[in-house]
């Protein structure tokens, strides 16, 4: 175990990469891929990255910088440092009321979740070691699936996923049956017997869920991904469970070690997605991807953002023997130009190196030219 040391300097930043097709889903779209970085150097001059969620809503990513450099970084000033897992509970609780008062848990946590991943690759480098070994995985290889593939030119983003070696899917579904159907209809001709998901974003009520959900069974789907919204009562989650054959999905927008704990215990979800970077870091969301194997549940971390966060996913995933990493198959220079050997994808399947930390040293100076702050 490394000895203490001291934070010299932790600083987030935002960027903003314009897109020419909005990324929709079935509540709303995004016109642009912000990314948040955060970056943390200690006295010896050691540093790490982490990433912190931040996709809504639209004018949200700014907000969540300034929460970092204005609030949570004089809170580490000068603070040693014995372990990454002890600055999230510090900062969780020394939090918690001001996160309450001005009811923005989800910002907070967010931020907080950046800063440990960033603390995690400072804290691997110190040790010269790859995260995914630090945290106790034994291979560096695992499937990938791309993720991002929108209802219109669904078949042209799934082929040019096809060409950069991808061999399984998530189709964005919930804007309206015959145009879900007919988009899964041309998938499977495309993609024949490759793995398939689809991601209803939160879209159904259950009337619809219940109506919807098994005229979907006929294309072979492997999981059918938040089809109700996160906070229904489970009692709705298992009604729809027991009458559909698809495997249930979920878990990016639950918080929490107590509320995953329950969703284990529920046993709705065949598939759980805690998003690191949007609660839990890798501190939060190592403890969970743990108990999500021990129950026998595929762990599929969540990600949609820039290449620093797809990064820390893949380490958690590789730590974890899980089931497949997301990755995004949309153009973002702020993801492919920071997510390293996740960018090459070969036969469905990625391959981390044994680099110290997450593997990567980000030039941000390259993107200058996207940062609004």
């Amino acid at each position: 175990m490394p000895g203490s040391f001291k934070l010299r300097k932790l600083e987030a930043s935002c960027y903003r990469y314009p897109l020419t097709s909005p990324v929709v889903t079935s509540f709303g779209q995004m016109n642009d891929r912000p990314a948040l970085f955060v970056r943390v150097q200690d006295e010896d001059g050691a540093h790490g990255f982490g990433e912190v969620w931040c996709n809504f809503p639209a004018v949200g990513a700014e907000h969540r910088v300034r929460l970092i450099n204005e609030v949570l970084a004089p809170m580490l000033a000068a603070r040693a440092i014995e372990h990454p897992s002890e600055v999230f509970a510090y900062l969780t609780a020394a939090t918690s009321v001001m996160a309450l008062q001005a009811g923005e848990q989800g910002p907070f946590a967010q931020a907080i979740a950046g800063v440990d991943i960033a603390l995690w690759d400072l804290f691997a480098r110190r040790e010269q070691q790859p995260l995914w070994r630090m945290l106790g995985g034994t291979s560096p290889r695992m499937r990938a699936y791309a993720s991002g593939i929108n209802p219109d030119g669904c078949l042209a983003t799934a082929e040019a996923a096809m060409r950069r070696g991808h061999r399984a899917f998530k189709l964005k579904i919930g804007f309206g049956p015959e145009r879900d159907r007919e988009n899964l209809r041309n998938l499977r001709g495309l993609i024949g017997d490759l793995k398939l998901a689809v991601d209803v974003n939160q879209g159904f009520s259950l009337h619809q869920a219940l109506d919807q959900a098994p005229k979907l069974e006929e294309f072979g789907l492997v999981w059918l991904e938040e089809p109700l919204r996160a906070d229904r009562p489970w009692s709705e989650w298992r009604t729809l469970r027991d009458r559909v054959s698809i495997p249930l999905a979920g878990g990016e927008n639950l918080a929490g070690r107590d509320v995953f704990a329950t969703t284990l215990a529920e046993g709705v979800l065949s598939v759980i997605q805690p998003d690191a970077a949007k609660w839990g870091g890798i501190t939060g969301c190592l403890s969970v991807a743990r108990e999500v194997t021990r129950a026998q549940r595929t762990y599929c971390p969540h990600f949609l953002g820039g290449g620093i966060g797809l990064l820390a996913s893949a380490h958690l995933l590789a730590a974890c023997n899980g089931g497949w990493l997301e990755v995004d198959c949309n153009d973002n220079p702020l993801r492919e130009q920071f997510c390293g050997a996740v960018a090459d994808v070969s036969d469905g399947e990625i391959e981390l190196s044994d680099a110290p930390g997450l593997g990567i040293e980000p030039d941000l100076a390259s993107i200058a030219r996207y940062r609004t702050l």
